[in-house]
Parts: C-alpha cells; structure tokens; sequence
C-alpha cells in the first residue's frame, strides 16, 4: 500500500485543501498521515478526518519584529529533527505540503530522507514557508496562472486548488429552514474568513437600510463579533462561524460579499457565484489578498473594491451592479481551467510516484 503523509498549518486554508484530497486518496488506497503543529487548528480538523495526527515543534516564519524571533529558529530546527524521525519510522512514499509554517520542517526532512514533496501554493505569489520548502520539492502546485512566473518553470504546474466535494451538495431547502427567509428574495452572503473582518462587517451592518430592499443577507461575521441589536432584523441573520450548514448557505446564496484569502475564492470560483470581493490592506498582511484579488477580476470571475472604498453609498451600488452582470461573471467562470483541481493533483501524485 502507498503512504502519503500530508502536512500544512496555521489558517483554515492550510488544511481544508489537504482534507478535499482525502476521499480520492483513499479511493486510490493510499494509506495517509498528518503531521502538523501540537496545538494548531489543523490537529482538531484532521482527526475529526480519522486520519493518523502526529504533531511537531513549530515556529512562526515573522516578517516583523517579535522576541519570539529568537527562540523559534530553535523550534523549527527541533521540529526537523521530530520530522526526520517520523519520515525513519513512517517510511511514506511522498509528501504533499499545502504550506504554512509548520510544513517547512516536514518539506525539509523529506528532502533528507529522499522522499520526493509536492508543495501547493494558494496565493499568486509565493509565501515565505513555500519559498523556503522550494528547493526540496518535486513539483509545486498553484492556483494563479500569473504564479508560473514566480515558479522554476520545471517544477510549476497550475493545478487550482482542491475543493471539499460537500461543498457543491448544499441543500436550498434546508438553508431556507436555517434562515427563515422568503424563498422569492434574492439572498447576499458575507464572509469574512474564519476570524471575521471588522471593516467589512461595519460597511455590510451600516449598509443594511439600503441592501435590505432588495436581499436578504446571510453574515457570517466572525468569532466574537455578533452585533446583538441586530438579532431581530427582518432579512438578516448573522453567525460567529458556520461549519457544517455551509454548503447549504452557498447552495442559497446568489451572491457573496468576500475577503480574498485564496482558499476561500476558489471555492466560490468551483460553486459559480458572483463575488464582490473586498481584500485585506497591504498593511495589514503582505498584500497577497490584494494580488489574489486582481487577477480574479482580470479573468472576469469578480468584482474588487478595496477597503478604503466601501462606505454604505459604495457597498450597495457594487452590489447591485455585480447583479446586474451576474450572468457574465458566471460564464467566465464556467471557462476557467482551475478547476478539477483535485483530479489534477492525485494524477500528479501518481505521476511523481511512478
């Protein structure tokens, strides 16, 4: 039986891509492992999976000053050291990175053991973890076709990125009964990552006189960051965070008010849905939610409005345009080549391995 060991940390982002590989690597009758940190969310995540959890010292690759800096280089080094002696005693026959910090010492025990690694990068340009995790991989996947560029052009191969399956099996019904809204109106969702975005939030909650003519809106604002005068609001329902209801929210939303980060767009790219998209400062973040942005508005899949833009005049005229041409932005999107990514991935494990 052949051996994959999966590895990928630190946001959402880094893992559920690796969780949609897992029923087509079962179905191939791969044996599969994690190794991610002790305490990140990616432990809680892949052994709800059932999948064998082996966790590592890990620490953050920082751009910016921390005191931490000078103690995490001894947690990476410890953390190759607990990843060799898993790749001796695993004996995989291939990694698979999706990146984040904690993957840079798997990457690179893999490369010490001779076990070829196939990285993913999610943003159009390449993170710090898979900067460092390039030189020991085989190939590198990527969901941008501007990233080619940024990649050795004999390892790059732009494959999307894999998406859940329960994703696209959300049932319409079953969100109506979840939101008690009107089956007639149309429905804008907003999401804001898995923490929330507060700018956002604001914008969508002192827009809601004017938006609430026209839809209904579905807030999925983020842990901690319900507006409790808003409970009663006819057409608007808000949650912290909504996991296994959310399949049913897409398949009832008719549009999506979004941050950019890249996992999140693909999905909304695999489920066809109209995107305004509203990413992250450069100075909050490294600018890649920008860079993200922009070329799915290049290829025609969204709209873009920067933070600084949105007001409550702003907000809802973007939305009502993005309705207007909604039937455009569908189109382009049914002639993206990023999608199967899935597919495209697991042929390419095969690939490696043969």
């Amino acid at each position: 039986m052949k051996h994959i060991i999966l590895t990928g940390g630190g946001t959402a982002g880094h893992v559920t891509p690796n969780i949609a590989l897992l029923p087509r690597l079962r179905q191939a009758g791969y044996e599969i492992s994690y190794i991610g940190s002790r305490e990140g969310l990616e432990k809680k995540l892949i052994e709800a999976q059932n999948i064998p959890y082996y966790g590592i010292s890990s620490g953050k690759l920082r751009r910016y000053f921390d005191w931490k800096n000078f103690t995490d280089p001894f947690r990476v080094i410890k953390g190759f050291s607990e990843a060799t002696a898993l790749m001796k005693r695993l004996k995989p026959d291939i990694v698979f990175s999706k990146g984040g910090f904690v993957s840079v010492p798997v990457v690179m025990a893999a490369k010490r053991c001779h076990i070829p690694v196939i990285c993913h990068e999610s943003d159009l340009t390449p993170g710090l973890a898979n900067r460092l995790s390039l030189p020991a991989a085989t190939k590198v996947c990527c969901n941008f076709p501007e990233t080619l560029e940024h990649l050795p052009a004999e390892k790059a191969v732009l494959t999307g990125c894999p998406i859940r399956r329960e994703l696209t099996e959300g049932k319409r019904a079953a969100a109506l009964t979840l939101t008690g809204f009107l089956p007639d109106k149309p429905v804008l969702m907003v999401m804001g990552g898995s923490l929330g975005a507060a700018a956002v939030n604001q914008a969508v909650r002192e827009a809601l006189p004017e938006l609430l003519k026209d839809w209904q809106v579905v807030h999925l604002c983020g842990k901690g960051k319900l507006d409790e005068s808003l409970r009663n609001l006819k057409g608007y329902v808000q949650y912290e965070y909504i996991q296994k209801e959310l399949p049913d929210l897409f398949a009832l939303c008719d549009i999506v008010i979004s941050r950019a980060g890249a996992n999140a767009i693909c999905e909304l790219l695999a489920l066809r849905k109209p995107t305004l998209l509203i990413p992250l400062p450069a100075k909050s973040s490294r600018g890649d939610q920008i860079l993200n942005a922009r070329s799915f508005e290049r290829q025609g899949f969204s709209m873009v409005l920067e933070e600084a833009e949105v007001n409550q005049k702003t907000l809802p005229e973007a939305v009502s345009h993005l309705w207007e041409h909604r039937s455009e932005y569908i189109k382009a999107m049914e002639k993206c080549p990023q999608t199967g990514a899935v597919d495209r991935i697991c042929a390419l494990i095969e690939q490696t391995l043969s």
